[in-house]
C-alpha cells in the first residue's frame, strides 16, 4: 500500500498512514516505505503509528481522520546510533495531542532492551508527561490478564 492508500474488507477498513522511520536493516537498504495504519470496523477506529519517530506528519494525520484509539511507541528512544527513529515518550504524548486522539495506549516498551533508557523509564515519564497536560485520564495501561471496557 502507499501512503493514505485505503482497503476494505468487508466492514472493516485499513488506512497506510505515513511515519518517520529510517528503516534500514542491512548495508544500501532504501526500503522507506514503512508506515502505519488506521483499523476502522463498528464505528472505532485504532490508529497504530508504526515505527516511528515524531513528526509533523501526525497533524495531517488527526486532521483526516477522527481516531478513537491510538498506539504510541514510548520506548527504544536512547538509541545507540543516535538516529531519530523512535519517540521517546514526551514525543508520543506530543503526538496523541497533535491526532486529536481520544485514548492513547503505550506499546514498544519494557519488554527488552532496544536502546540505552533503562526498562522501567519509559512509563513514568510518558504518566509524567500526560499529567503535567492534564490528560492523564486518556491514557490507558493494560495490565496482563485483565480486559478493559470501553
Amino acid at each position: 500500500m502507499n501512503v493514505w492508500d485505503e482497503l476494505c474488507f468487508d466492514n472493516l477498513e485499513i488506512i497506510h498512514t505515513p511515519s518517520h522511520h529510517w528503516g534500514a536493516r542491512f548495508l544500501h537498504d532504501t526500503h522507506r516505505d514503512f508506515g502505519g495504519y488506521i483499523v476502522r470496523a463498528g464505528g472505532k477506529s485504532v490508529f497504530h503509528c508504526g515505527d516511528s519517530a515524531y513528526f509533523e506528519g501526525f497533524r495531517e494525520i488527526g486532521s483526516r481522520y477522527e481516531i478513537d484509539i491510538a498506539l504510541m511507541p514510548i520506548g527504544a528512544y536512547d538509541t545507540p546510533s543516535g538516529r531519530d527513529v523512535h519517540m521517546n515518550p514526551e514525543d508520543a504524548v506530543r503526538a496523541f495531542v497533535d491526532l486529536d486522539a481520544k485514548m492513547l495506549i503505550p506499546m514498544h516498551y519494557g519488554t527488552f532492551p532496544l536502546g540505552n533508557e533503562p526498562l522501567d523509564e519509559p512509563l513514568g515519564r510518558l504518566l509524567a508527561e500526560a499529567d503535567y497536560l492534564g490528560i492523564r485520564d486518556q491514557i490507558l495501561i493494560p495490565e496482563e490478564g485483565v480486559g478493559i471496557e470501553w
